[in-house]
């Protein structure tokens, strides 16, 4: 606290965001070491909330230069509504050529017949659709019709490729495992003259899980004279960047020693990017001589430091320092908002210390920040794993009334918190009741439900839900991970 109280006032530095993009980019699925972690439950909706708006079109997959057409003047002026729905259903009809595809029909003579005029609307439009529909049982398929399309389509006269055309077909690689054709496609786009860029790096960082092979890929980008780092200060901060979505902290302490020795010094987004990494190894004391530095070196906390400084704080339940701090932010000009509020008092239902957390509910009301969904959530998973189901039950109500919808997240809390109570009737009634709203219980919600179940030992009801999940097709490749589902 004695550091922060010697900073001055500072604006907002709005191009920094410490959790980055990761849920665009990685894989859709639910990582299985996640599902049974209480620290997934109230951290991944946290980290939707740090997101920085400068960045959304970095890794946009929806933004290309002016389709993607040869003439770039047509293709811009193209763009008004008739063009896009004649678009979304040519790529229609093109995808159901392709799943046509096989001995005995050549889907790319097929394609040349129906004499499109290919855009870079079209091919994304055909890319997204195939990216979407991927799943366990069909990816190498997939992968195949997606790079036949994607050479077909690069072979019309019309039409050349964009940067963005490269990366939706390297993702479509990356999620049916087809690595050695996303890398062949990453030479390629070089070859033709696209520059790699941040968006780039992070698909493939995203894909290359391990720390050995994720190394490799961040010593290729360092070396590379082709990385384009926009909106960055420098090719470092984007690779630091990308790798706290994936969450390499040993790799960006690794990162940032090269860049050191490079010459090239920290800003504010390296310091802050750095100081979370080492809170989360759990180097504290490293955390703190960080921020002395930034300090000594003229760099005042922004949005996201305070941010960081608060979930420490309210980590290690302090709740008289977190006070404090949100009182200087005010005195130097950076009123604390949802995302601060909603961060320390994850910080404290993780400590355990309820009561300040209600109190800090009550304090961001009383200066003007209406809760979101995402703060709720986080109160209401800190009320089920506390055992308070009633508080979490009241605080949910309370949340419907005020016209915030539950997402995904605030619906499993509930119905972990009904099972841990054994109220499976309620439990199912609530998963019943997401659904009939339109909000998918994704695969954590099904297990949370299966796993205790069977616990309780009401295997048929476990056994029903699987079925159900069978026969829709929905999860099957992660049906395993649910805790003694071959015993079922």
């Amino acid at each position: 606290m004695n550091s922060i109280a010697r900073y001055g006032t500072r604006n907002v530095y709005k191009s920094c965001c410490i959790i980055v993009l990761s849920r665009k980019l990685c894989d859709s699925s639910f990582d299985s070491d996640k599902i049974d972690s209480d620290f997934y439950y109230s951290e991944e909706p946290l980290k939707r909330m740090w997101k920085g708006s400068s960045f959304d079109s970095v890794f946009d997959e929806t933004h290309d230069n002016c389709g993607g057409y040869a003439n770039g003047f047509e293709g811009c002026f193209s763009k008004r509504p008739e063009f896009f729905e004649s678009g979304r259903e040519d790529a229609r009809r093109i995808l159901e050529v392709l799943q046509q595809d096989g001995p005995g029909f050549d889907a790319k003579t097929a394609l040349s017949e129906m004499q499109m005029r290919v855009s870079g609307f079209l091919v994304r439009e055909v890319l997204k659709g195939i990216l979407k529909n991927i799943n366990y049982a069909n990816k190498t398929r997939c992968a195949k019709l997606g790079y036949k399309f994607f050479v077909w389509s690069g072979q019309q006269e019309t039409y050349r490729h964009t940067a963005n055309s490269y990366h939706l077909i390297m993702k479509i690689c990356a999620e049916c495992e087809e690595y050695k054709t996303m890398w062949r496609l990453v030479d390629e786009m070089i070859e033709n003259g696209f520059p790699t860029t941040a968006r780039t790096f992070n698909i493939l960082i995203c894909t290359c899980g391990e720390a050995g092979l994720a190394r490799n890929v961040v010593e290729r980008f360092i070396k590379s004279k082709t990385f384009n780092y926009r909106p960055f200060k420098h090719s470092y901060n984007a690779i630091l960047h990308a790798l706290l979505a994936v969450n390499q902290y040993k790799l960006i302490e690794w990162v940032y020693h090269q860049m050191l020795a490079e010459g090239f010094a920290p800003d504010i987004l390296t310091y802050n990017i750095l100081m979370y990494s080492k809170y989360r190894l759990g180097k504290l004391d490293q955390f703190h001589r960080l921020l002395d530095e930034m300090g000594r070196c003229g760099f005042s906390p922004d949005f996201h430091t305070y941010n960081i400084l608060l979930h420490v704080l309210g980590k290690g339940d302090k709740p008289l320092a977190a006070l404090n701090l949100l009182n200087h932010m005010k005195e130097v000009g950076l009123n604390p908002d949802v995302l601060h509020f909603t961060t320390l008092i994850d910080g404290l239902s993780r400590a355990g210390n309820l009561d300040a957390c209600k109190y800090f509910f009550d304090e961001m009301i009383k200066n003007g920040c209406m809760p979101d969904v995402v703060c709720y959530t986080v109160i209401i998973t800190g009320f089920i794993v506390a055992g308070e189901l009633e508080k979490a039950q009241e605080m949910f109500d309370g949340m419907v009334a005020n016209g915030q919808l539950p997402n995904v997240f605030t619906y499993n809390s509930m119905i972990r918190g009904y099972c841990m109570a054994g109220r499976f009737e309620e439990a199912c009634s609530i998963l019943k009741e997401m659904e009939a709203r339109g909000c998918n219980p994704n695969f954590v919600v099904y297990s949370t439900l299966v796993s205790h179940l069977q616990s309780a030992g009401r295997l048929s009801e476990a056994r029903a839900i699987i079925r159900n999940l069978e026969e829709k097709g929905q999860y099957v490749h992660l049906l395993s991970k649910i805790k003694r589902f071959r015993r079922c």
